[in-house]
């Protein structure tokens, strides 16, 4: 690919980096003016954004950086919020003092999306005509519903141009979005195992997964949350989607054919396999901090995500941008394939843009970008300081 790096892969173990953040306290701003989505639906006031930040922003406002969570994630990307929190955030190992986004360098701004359920406003919030919780009332959004709602926020905070914006899987997909709409509000781009459209395969997977919580006969139609919630539906929604994470290899190393309680067959349809277990307990877990509206709503914009259906298609996606682009992809990816990280590449290459491109390898499927800090961080880290 002429005019693209193809970066150095790491082929060793390196060790830990950097050191925790510590402690953080969740923010939240609301606002009081509607947000007008894409789809011409009206999110009337009060509406609201929670984010958490880590690190300081310096004098001139040019060190911040935007993190973008993905489908099941949230604004609590690092650190822990009390001393009985034992749980750090889902992007611990990749931010704090010498990590990848090192807070004794970069400022680090994570928001929860709109349409989510981690403290910004969603389906399970109030609709202020009614009192009542939205449910299946609320707009239906895009990855640009997204991206604006983030806009108005940084606006609030007084940044104009974030020195990058990251973000894994859909996350990924924020930050592509922030290059084709709000180009000249960023200067760097990076996209770990993402992709520049929803391939029919994802439109599936969602599809499927959308189908398992509307079956539910709790789901009500959205208007669940006077009483019991499509807890079935939502579990099965996740056990889907969980299984795209991972990769064949993954499986296999982790579980093989192990039984979960004996030895042999218990000749019963309950859990057996090791892996049906992990799999009830993905669910379970989920189903204890996810709403489904949520579910239905992200999973929906994730669909409507395609750069090449704009004006002027591939040729035109980062024509608006003058960012330099860190793109990454793991060979055991199903969800996400390398192929469409390379989409990434050479969109942003016909746009004249300068790229980084990362193919690693890891037998941890699309979850890799959450857990291979060690094979991000040096190339990142370089590349961040290079901005």
């Amino acid at each position: 690919m002429t005019g693209v790096t193809i970066g150095d892969v790491p082929t060793v173990a390196l060790p830990a980096w950097g050191r925790s953040v510590g402690f953080v306290s969740p923010q939240t701003h609301i606002f009081d003016t509607p947000l007008i989505t894409q789809s011409g639906a009206v999110l009337p006031p009060p509406w609201q954004i929670a984010y958490e930040t880590y690190g300081q922003l310096n004098s001139d406002r040019s060190n911040a950086i935007l993190l973008c969570h993905a489908l099941s994630g949230d604004a609590h990307a690092a650190g822990r919020h009390s001393p009985s929190d034992l749980k750090s955030g889902w992007s611990e190992p990749f931010i704090g003092p010498g990590r990848a986004f090192d807070t004794e360098q970069y400022f680090v701004i994570c928001m929860n999306i709109i349409g989510g359920c981690g403290g910004s406003t969603g389906p399970a919030s109030l609709d202020p005509a009614t009192g009542r919780p939205w449910g299946s009332r609320f707009p239906i959004l895009t990855v640009g519903d997204f991206v604006a709602a983030q806009v108005r926020l940084l606006d609030v905070l007084g940044i104009e141009q974030l020195l990058a914006v990251a973000g894994g899987s859909l996350g990924g997909m924020q930050a592509l979005e922030w290059a084709a709409s709000w180009g000249r509000r960023v200067r760097g781009v990076i996209a770990l195992a993402s992709t520049a459209r929803s391939s029919a395969m994802t439109l599936a997977l969602n599809a499927t997964g959308r189908l398992a919580i509307t079956s539910d006969p709790h789901w009500c139609g959205g208007d669940y949350y006077a009483g019991p919630p499509p807890a079935a539906g939502l579990a099965t929604a996740r056990r889907i989607g969980h299984i795209s994470y991972l990769s064949a290899e993954a499986l296999e190393e982790k579980f093989d054919r192990r039984w979960q309680e004996s030895t042999g067959p218990q000749w019963s349809h309950a859990a057996e396999f090791a892996v049906e277990s992990y799999l009830e307990h993905q669910g379970r877990s989920f189903v204890n901090r996810f709403d489904a509206n949520s579910y239905l709503v992200i999973t929906r914009a994730m669909d409507y995500f395609d750069l090449s259906a704009r004006p002027g298609g591939w040729k035109a996606a980062f024509s608006n941008t003058s960012a330099r682009f860190f793109v990454a992809s793991w060979n055991t990816d199903w969800l996400y394939p390398p192929a469409e990280s390379e989409q990434i590449v050479a969109a942003a290459q016909m746009a004249g843009r300068q790229v980084h491109y990362y193919p690693f390898a890891s037998a941890r499927g699309h979850d890799a970008f959450l857990l291979e800090d060690e094979q991000i961080t040096p190339p990142l880290s370089h590349w961040l300081a290079s901005l």
